[in-house]
């Protein structure tokens, strides 16, 4: 019996997602047409002998996460529950945990996966991969490509080439390490839990040892918490070179979704993919409908006008309205929303129920990978960049999103102001 748990996260400080997920969690919000977790539940439930996914993660219980599960469940004939987190405990912190819940039933062995990956999710390909290499308690971390630079912002894997196994892991190096870096997809089994375990039981005696040693004890809020584990850096990096981890390197898609603008990336990369896996979600010229160029997504509800002109890399949202003339292309547009008469929107997000006026012209900068290097991958975005501001793709939110960044960037520039004063 297998298992699978996806790490949703919860609601966080930073801006990179705002103001979109202010309207739906950050795993639910839609990429290539669905919410993005449904892509992994839908791999998930491809493999043989799935019983069961967990979500795992500190948001609320809310009515859109509770619709997403119950409708996964009916689609893919697979139970789905979510395990909330009394705090944020990190990628090791959270499955530790909620380990009785993950064992029940004895499962032989499980993945973990990060909710805010883009991938083909190889995951019959570890399995497999898992019982030709290593001890059958072995674990399994999926690395893939990239450029010598870029790999210096994830997890870097050090392998043996001949045995595929992990000799050293350095997550975000500060100079190069490796060109394989891990794509945030693990396959373990039951005996991860032993090593987790003893890290949690080092977190103890050095609370006990240090107990008002920095601010984030004290207020229990910080990594210093004993249930506060990282897979990456309290756990890989003590697993590495003694012969229970190995990579499994995919040349398949793969991409973080960190920012707006890597979700319209991501997105790109799930409507190329579904020539293969489905091509009935791929919008097609005919006659009587707008004119499509390259890979499109249109939701059933949508009202397109026949004289529109849609792609390539879009995807149309439930009961989103489309006038005559309208140039929609590298975009993504949310439900409820409208794009009156000749408009034309590029690189964008049109959030719930915006509407973009006659003859407008709303246009973003791509924040692609460079397109000449094969192993480049997206670049996290910051809002600022050496004093200015990065160049983006464009985001309408809807009104209450809006106003609430609105308030959100009022309140910090006040406090800069204030303290400027002080």
């Amino acid at each position: 019996m297998l298992k699978s748990v996806i790490l949703i996260g919860g609601p966080q400080k930073g801006t990179r997602f705002r103001p979109l997920s202010f309207e739906v969690p950050k795993p639910l919000f839609p990429v290539a047409g669905v919410p993005m977790l449904q892509h992994h539940v839908e791999e998930c439930a491809k493999v043989p002998n799935m019983k069961e996914i967990l979500l795992i993660g500190f948001y609320q219980p809310n009515e859109e996460l509770t619709r997403f599960m119950c409708s996964a469940q009916q689609e893919f004939k697979i139970s789905i529950r979510y395990l909330q987190e009394y705090a944020a405990l990190g990628t090791g912190g959270g499955i530790y945990h909620f380990r009785d819940q993950i064992l029940s039933g004895g499962p032989e062995a499980f993945f973990i996966m990060n909710a805010d990956v883009c991938s083909e999710f190889p995951l019959p390909e570890m399995l497999n991969f898992q019982k030709e290499h290593g001890e059958p308690s072995s674990f399994v971390i999926l690395g893939t490509t990239a450029n010598r630079k870029q790999s210096m912002n994830y997890g870097c894997i050090v392998e043996n080439q001949q045995t595929n196994e992990v000799l050293h892991y350095v997550e975000k190096p500060s100079t190069f390490v490796s060109d394989i870096i891990n794509c945030g997809i693990y396959l373990f089994t039951p005996e991860i839990f032993q090593h987790i375990g003893a890290v949690f039981q080092k977190n103890q005696q050095d609370m006990l040892l240090y107990p008002y040693e920095g601010d984030e004890q004290t207020n229990g809020n910080g990594w210093h918490r004993a249930e506060a584990i990282r897979l990456e850096q309290d756990i890989f990096t003590a697993l590495a070179g003694q012969g229970k981890l190995y990579v499994y390197k995919t040349p398949a898609i793969w991409s973080q979704i960190k920012s707006a603008g890597s979700a319209i990336y991501a997105s790109r990369l799930y409507l190329n993919q579904y020539h293969k896996t489905h091509p009935e979600r791929l919008a097609t010229n005919k006659e009587g409908g707008p004119r499509i160029s390259g890979n499109v997504y249109i939701h059933p509800t949508a009202n397109i006008d026949p004289t529109a002109v849609l792609g390539p890399n879009v995807s149309i949202g439930t009961g989103v309205t489309i006038g005559a003339g309208v140039r929609v292309r590298e975009s993504i547009i949310l439900h409820g929303a409208t794009l009156q008469d000749h408009s034309c929107v590029l690189n964008c997000i049109v959030g719930w129920d915006s509407t973009i006026g006659k003859w407008a012209r709303v246009e973003g900068t791509p924040s692609d990978p460079n397109p000449n290097d094969p192993y480049a991958k997206i670049d996290s975005e910051t809002l600022f960049r050496d004093g200015k501001l990065t160049p983006s793709i464009t985001i309408l939110g809807d009104l209450l999103s809006d106003h609430l960044l609105f308030l959100s960037f009022q309140r910090e520039h006040l406090h800069s102001v204030s303290w400027k004063i002080a």
